[in-house]
């Protein structure tokens, strides 16, 4: 080889060398992990390993156990097997989910196609024309044949160095934005499964207070019998009957609000489960089918901020400003771009690939901006500014998820100290109704006492029903606040796609695949 030939050829790879140097460069900071939470424990006052218990269904002492992982299946801890076949169902019919994982194909989607400015652009082009030259002008064939056709086929090949990272720092922050898409994904998720199992309790809720308000409205009819029939043989009269026909009525009249507060339930999980309410869940829920859990995990504050979807997301925006930086730094620097095509010109199609007619052509370009009033330095200012506000929403979000604990944690103990009051109010209130009816029934008490009673038995055994609830409900809240398990799943969620024109559903073929 020449000593010429060896000068180009280590000219060459020193400007290899160089471009991939300067290409490596990357502006802008580089995205550093917020820092976790420097806490052992979500309450002031160290928690109580256990809460309270009482002898009814539900009212079993439930433990704190630090460390245990949370299963992906958390609601399975109810042992139901309806709730488990509606959240099945849920979790593969449900628009919400499904619009979420369709913004999150996009939102990769829109990562790859500016991964796609990593390499040249390169585009073919043919172009017949037919022209005609002014006389004035010289010919432009050689031929001088005017007016004439003119074909063209050529290649054209540009690519911008990315000698500052800028496409770098841009896929960098549409990658943060995806990631972000990807846990308000596992957000709708815990959501969903979260808002079934709750609409699931309150059913079995209403239908147990449902289900007391029929028994005391039964109590109370007979004791009407009882009273009819002393006002006949001159033991009662009309004043106390009809007391007790408005005490009578008033039971009733709570009938209907908790019917229809039944049948709004229904229908809300008809809908999260992706139905039209005419489509009603085939599934009923009571109190008695759902089991309360004993032992509960309780995730340390620094797994937390890992396993809330909501906290992963924020931190994801913190990174995707923080990314954008750079790409405002990368805009005030200058760019480098190469331009080439070659091709073939002819003025006949026929023979138009002939060396003859070959041309080509190779150019660079080198943009700074001179002058601009500012407006990059603003960019870049404003960028660093919404850093900023990234990183607070980051920290106001850690904060909230921290105390949706801290009070889930106080709200089951305090559940299941109301639950044992309310059962010890239910037996001493039926203890005295039961006497104030016996009572009456012999003549010994007042309509006024009898009345005072079975209104005290009613309230006491609704709030029985509701201290259940509050129980169970806040149990699937601590599932929920603590992430739900969203880490440990081994599949996806169905994705489908939706034909608006038939409404028809269809599972999703992984185009990756």
């Amino acid at each position: 080889m020449s000593d010429q030939a060896v000068r180009r050829s280590s000219a060459r790879t020193t400007a290899l060398a160089a471009a991939i140097l300067l290409t490596s460069c990357a502006v802008g900071p580089d995205f550093v992990h917020p820092a976790a939470p420097e806490l052992t424990r979500y309450t002031r006052e160290p928690l109580a390993p256990q809460t309270s218990a009482t002898d009814v269904p539900t009212g079993q002492r439930q433990r704190f156990v630090e460390g245990p992982d949370i299963p992906q299946e958390w609601w399975a801890v109810f042992k139901s097997h309806a709730l488990n076949a509606l959240i099945e169902r849920s979790l593969a019919n449900n628009p919400n989910l499904q619009s979420a994982m369709a913004t999150l194909r996009a939102a990769n989607d829109a990562v790859y196609a500016q991964e796609g400015r990593y390499f040249p652009l390169v585009q073919a082009n043919f172009n017949p024309t037919r022209q005609l030259t002014a006389a004035s002008i010289s010919p432009v064939l050689s031929s001088s044949a005017n007016p004439f056709n003119l074909y063209t086929a050529q290649v054209l090949v540009s690519y911008t160095f990315d000698v500052w990272g800028l496409n770098r720092r841009t896929v960098e922050s549409l990658q943060a934005m995806a990631d972000v898409q990807r846990f308000q994904v596992e957000a709708a998720y815990l959501t969903l499964t979260s808002n079934v199992a709750l609409a699931a309790i309150t059913e079995a809720s209403l239908r147990g207070q449902i289900d007391a308000t029929n028994q005391l409205i039964s109590t109370n009819s007979k004791m009407l019998d009882i009273l009819r029939r002393q006002l006949e043989s001159g033991y009662a009269n009309r004043s106390d009957v009809a007391a007790q026909e408005a005490a009578l009525a008033q039971v009733r009249a709570t009938l209907p609000p908790l019917r229809k507060a039944l049948a709004q339930q229904r229908d809300l999980l008809a809908a999260l489960s992706g139905a039209y309410a005419s489509e009603g869940p085939r599934e009923t829920f009571k109190l008695a089918d759902l089991h309360l859990p004993v032992d509960l995990p309780v995730s340390l504050p620094s797994q937390l901020i890992e396993q809330r979807p909501d906290v992963r997301a924020a931190e994801e925006q913190l990174h995707a400003a923080s990314a954008q930086i750079g790409v405002a730094t990368a805009n005030m620097l200058p760019s480098f771009t190469i331009n080439a095509n070659g091709g073939y010109i002819n003025s006949a199609l026929a023979g138009l690939i002939a060396p003859q007619n070959l041309f080509w052509g190779l150019a660079g370009n080198a943009t700074q901006t001179v002058f601009d009033a500012g407006t990059l330095l603003h960019q870049l200012e404003g960028a660093r500014d919404m850093y900023q506000a990234a990183a607070w929403t980051y920290r106001g979000t850690v904060i909230g998820a921290v105390q949706n604990v801290a009070d889930t944690l106080r709200a089951l103990q305090n559940d299941a100290d109301a639950l044992r009051a309310a059962r010890d109010f239910e037996r001493a209130a039926k203890t005295s109704f039961d006497l104030a009816r016996q009572q009456m029934q012999t003549g010994n008490a007042s309509v006024l006492l009898l009345l005072t009673a079975q209104q005290t038995y009613l309230q006491s055994v609704i709030q029985v029903v509701q201290a259940q609830t509050a129980r169970l409900a806040d149990t699937a809240a601590l599932f929920q606040a603590l992430g739900g398990g969203w880490w440990n799943r081994v599949e996806p969620p169905t994705e489908k796609n939706l034909d608006v024109g038939t409404g028809e559903a269809t599972t999703l073929v992984d185009k990756n695949n």
